[in-house]
């Protein structure tokens, strides 16, 4: 339920300007004009302090309409709103607040009615449905929520109420899932606030939602190789909370998450009757990646890979590409002949597109949901590569092979 505490205004509203009476009641000055603007919106104001909201928004609609120009007017915009806040239709409200903040962006409570706007943006974050036709609340309020957040950064930059707006939209997106939206929203929290005192939070947040929206080997891994960096740039910085939250963990998953990748593109161009695409890519895989399980995979498939390149790759391969047959040695114990229908099953690695056992979760990283793949997402297209005509068989390569 949203909750806001509707507080008297200040300027030609406050208590100084009122008198105390016998009977406890707070009433203007003797000498005032009871008929004016002031003493009139006065009325609506002192309705609102006692509970009659009703009263209250009757009294400033009406006031609204007598005078469209008085300098108050501004002051009226925010009574009849909080009065309609008050009455539960924070919905409503909003309008009110905005032609406040639209038309009066230099009045004194300008600021007022973009914290009014932002507590029922934040209710709409967290869940609060909107009412349908002043009943049930039933209809989702989340475009109402993030284009406040939003709009309030963009009027106040650098505020702390545009930094409170900041990190509710970044945890918004985050709770919703939607990790990419929460990684720019995280990142850009760091970059405008790096002294707040959530920037820790928005620092690991984004590393896991860099982590967190990467779906697997077929898609774009472009989020692994930042969230590499920003734990690097963690660990720089903050090597105690790096440690806590598991940093080294996460960036061997992320290198073999890496590396899983370039191992599917090898055996995609391999299905495609491209060994020479193939083969490149399980070179890369041994180059930049050979401590890891994909690099172990490819050097049990490279013996059938290699015997389907043209005879003179295979010799440039001999002469300047990785010695695979001493790797295989070494690595696996295998022989260059050994059929990989023969070899053992290789297990393997954590990788991010699956939540491993023991993933950082709200024990270990306050307020981070253990991030889970989305199975229903469809894969991005892979390049479609030129097949080379199959060549024939070539015999197992003696003395140093690619």
């Amino acid at each position: 339920m949203l909750c806001i505490v509707v507080a008297i205004t200040s300027g030609a509203f406050a208590q100084g300007d009122l008198k105390l009476s016998s009977d406890d009641r707070w009433i203007p000055p003797a000498d005032s004009d009871p008929e004016s603007p002031a003493n009139q919106l006065r009325q609506a104001q002192l309705a609102l302090a006692r509970g009659d909201a009703s009263r209250a928004y009757n009294l400033a609609t009406g006031w609204l309409d007598r005078f469209p120009a008085d300098p108050l007017r501004a002051h009226a915009l925010l009574l009849k709103g909080d009065a309609l806040l008050a009455k539960g239709d924070e919905y409503t409200a909003l309008f009110d607040y905005e032609e406040l903040a639209k038309r009066y962006p230099g009045s004194d409570v300008f600021v007022i009615a973009l914290q009014r706007e932002f507590e029922i943006a934040k209710a709409y974050a967290n869940g609060l449905r909107k009412k349908f036709f002043g009943t049930f609340r039933w209809l989702n309020a989340d475009d109402e929520a993030q284009e406040i957040l939003i709009r309030i950064q963009e009027r106040l930059p650098g505020s702390q109420l545009a930094e409170q707006a900041g990190m509710e939209l970044a945890d918004f997106y985050f709770r919703k899932r939607n990790l990419q939206l929460a990684a720019e929203a995280y990142d850009l929290f760091v970059q405008n606030y790096p002294r707040s005192m959530n920037v820790e939070k928005a620092r690991l947040r984004l590393i896991y939602s860099l982590c967190g929206a990467y779906k697997g080997p077929k898609y774009d891994a472009k989020g692994l190789f930042e969230a590499s960096a920003r734990l690097k740039e963690l660990q720089a910085l903050d090597p105690i909370t790096a440690q806590r939250v598991g940093a080294d963990a996460l960036l061997v998953r992320i290198y073999e998450s890496e590396a899983t990748k370039i191992l599917s593109e090898a055996g995609w161009y391999e299905s495609m009757g491209d060994p020479i695409s193939s083969e490149l890519y399980i070179r890369r895989l041994v180059n930049e990646y050979p401590k890891s399980i994909a690099t172990l995979l490819s050097l049990r498939e490279i013996p059938k890979i290699f015997n389907q390149l043209p005879n003179e790759v295979q010799k440039k391969i001999q002469t300047n590409g990785p010695d695979y047959p001493k790797l295989r040695k070494e690595l696996l114990g295998l022989d260059w002949e050994t059929s990989s229908s023969q070899l053992p099953n290789v297990d393997a690695a954590p990788t991010l597109d699956e939540p491993p056992t023991g993933a950082p979760s709200e024990d270990t990283l306050p307020g981070v949901p253990p991030v889970a793949s989305d199975p229903t997402a469809t894969p991005a297209a892979s390049p479609s590569p030129t097949p080379s005509p199959s060549p024939s068989p070539s015999p197992s390569p003696a003395g140093k092979v690619p």
